[in-house]
């Protein structure tokens, strides 16, 4: 069983910058990619970006958020950030951390159906 726990979320204004965290915990013996989803009120748990297990650690990012927004991993830290800069008022939203299991292929690491452990999410308010 993973343990994911997210934090560094927060207010800002428009044009600002926050930096998540996701502290891993559990799930000893495997490998994991990493992802990042966030869900505003009333819409869809939606993809923001995704790391990958391995040592070269491939990245893909949502095209709403590319440019602005940079995914990284410290393996010897079980740790997964999120460094969100030029953050928009679209932005808003409650941030998930999520894991899934890299034994596991063919998967989409888009969706959220192909993760198998997730936070309780960190809320990030952008203001005008």
């Amino acid at each position: 069983q993973v343990q994911l726990v997210e934090s560094g979320g927060g207010l800002v204004q428009a044009g600002g910058s926050l930096r998540l965290s996701c502290a891993a915990s559990g799930g000893s013996g495997g490998s994991y990619h990493m992802g990042w989803f966030r869900q505003a009120p009333g819409k869809e748990r939606e993809f923001v970006a995704r790391i990958s297990w391995s040592l070269g650690s491939s990245t893909y990012y949502a095209d709403s958020v590319k440019g602005r927004i940079t995914i990284c991993r410290d393996n010897a830290k079980n740790t997964v950030n999120l460094q969100m800069n030029s953050l928009k008022p679209e932005d808003t939203a409650v941030y998930y951390c999520a894991a899934s299991r890299a034994i596991v292929t063919s998967r989409s690491l888009s969706v959220p159906s192909s993760y198998d452990y997730w936070g309780q999410g960190t809320q990030v308010t952008v203001s005008s």
